[in-house]
């Protein structure tokens, strides 16, 4: 059978100073560029997303027509510009391909635009205004995501991550695969059962390693035939800040007994579990203490500034863990990673060995909180900025962040190496 594939990804924080433009949509980041045709052959099926994972399942079983594919790192709203832009590309290019048995999306769930809460329903909605209500649509998404009616109602089947950090994304367009593929040989559509859970979680209390999210996880069924039941759920993303906020869970069966069943068990777990979902979190000063006293045995100690991380939208920006680390005298140190472009030009420009005094850092007005790090610093090292990862989260995935530097605090009790970068980048994966 004929399915046409396309993906289309971002995750939207309200609360972000960068708006989303068309240009983050089309450069490398972290992911790849847009990506057009059969070039997604090319560069999908070996890397840990949910369209290789798809596509490594239907290359032998379906005839696959490839669209486009588009991410762009988390950031503010997503211009209306880019989103009809690359909406307008994907519906265009799927009526070209048109006669169609199904059709797969890979998309992430939290997507805001200037003019839509819901930017995946959105797309949803006008696949099938254009198209109808005849092919069969299969949706993998995000486990950041917040699960909307509109999502449920215009998609056949959506499958979600499972884990926390985010190792089975190719899993995840896999199991996508495997549902679509039993809608398509059955003819049936199977019943949905959604759940929207009125609470918002943490993004540090979501990990699926520790409870009370572990548990929950447990509930999760994949199922061999829909004749049995499919069940997933999202975390939800708090920081897009939209009225369908929050976890949610999606069960799919030929019997819609079943499916209302398994919804209803997980969420009496989640329900039970809502006092559980609380982890501690440290002022930068406090946190440089208990790092301190951590020290030893061998192995490195981490601090995760989590509330200035880019993969989430943050600026990635702020100081205030730097002068902590300062103010206590940390020695054997590195902070990866602050976006500054304009000390990374004056880095590359002063050369390595060099060295040069500036302000690091705090150059979004609004924080308040995190003024710039003024001293003097010394180039350790420099590079282009593009790498390649070589973890299990985002293996073979070539970083593109622009120029970056490394750069040594001089005249300080501390020992403290600083990346930082031309563009935002998180530090989720060993390169």
């Amino acid at each position: 059978m004929k399915i046409a594939v396309a993906g289309f990804q971002h995750e939207t924080n309200r609360f972000s100073p960068y708006p989303t433009t068309l240009f983050d949509f089309e450069r490398e980041d972290g992911w790849p560029g847009l990506t057009s045709g059969h070039a997604i052959f090319d560069v999908f099926p070996s890397m840990n997303l949910p369209l290789g994972g798809f596509l490594n399942f239907a290359k032998c079983r379906h005839e696959v027509v490839p669209i486009l594919w588009a991410s762009a790192e988390p950031g503010g709203l997503v211009e209306d510009v880019a989103f009809d832009d690359i909406s307008g590309r994907i519906l265009d290019q799927i009526e070209a391909a048109l006669p169609l048995d199904g059709i797969y999306l890979d998309l992430h769930g939290a997507m805001v635009t200037q003019s839509h809460e819901d930017g995946e329903g959105e797309l949803l909605a006008r696949l099938r205004a254009r198209f109808g209500e005849v092919i069969p649509i299969a949706v993998s998404l995000d486990l950041h995501t917040n699960v909307t009616m509109q999502m449920t109602n215009k998609a056949d089947v959506i499958t979600i991550f499972r884990t926390y950090p985010h190792l089975d994304m190719a899993k995840t367009g896999f199991r996508a695969g495997v549902l679509l593929d039993q809608i398509l040989a059955s003819g049936r559509k199977p019943h949905c059962v959604f759940r929207k859970l009125p609470l918002l979680i943490p993004l540090q209390s979501q990990c699926t390693d520790l409870e009370p999210t572990r548990s929950i996880y447990q509930h999760l069924t994949d199922a061999q035939s829909l004749n049995t039941v499919h069940a997933d759920v999202a975390m939800g993303f708090p920081p897009s800040d939209i009225a369908e906020n929050g976890p949610a869970i999606v069960a799919y069966s030929y019997s819609e007994a079943v499916a209302q069943e398994k919804a209803h068990q997980i969420e009496r777990e989640f329900l039970q579990s809502e006092n559980r979902f609380h982890y501690p979190l440290y002022r930068e000063d406090e946190g440089v203490k208990l790092a301190k006293e951590n020290i030893g045995g061998g192995r490195p100690v981490l601090l995760a500034d989590i509330q200035d991380n880019s993969g989430a939208g943050a600026t990635s920006d702020t100081t205030g863990l730097l002068y902590a680390l300062v103010e206590h005298g940390v020695k054997n140190c590195a902070i990866a990673a602050i976006h500054d472009s304009s000390t990374v030009e004056l880095a590359h420009s002063t050369g390595i060995g060099g060295e040069f005094s500036g302000c690091l850092g705090g150059k979004h007005k609004g924080d308040g909180f995190s003024p710039p790090y003024q001293g003097k610093f010394k180039v350790a090292a420099l590079s282009d900025g593009r790498f390649e990862f070589h973890g299990e989260m985002m293996k073979g995935s070539i970083a593109n962040i622009g120029p970056t530097a490394a750069l040594e605090l001089v005249d300080q009790e501390a020992e403290i190496l600083v990346v930082v970068t031309s563009e935002r980048i998180q530090c989720l994966d060993q390169a």
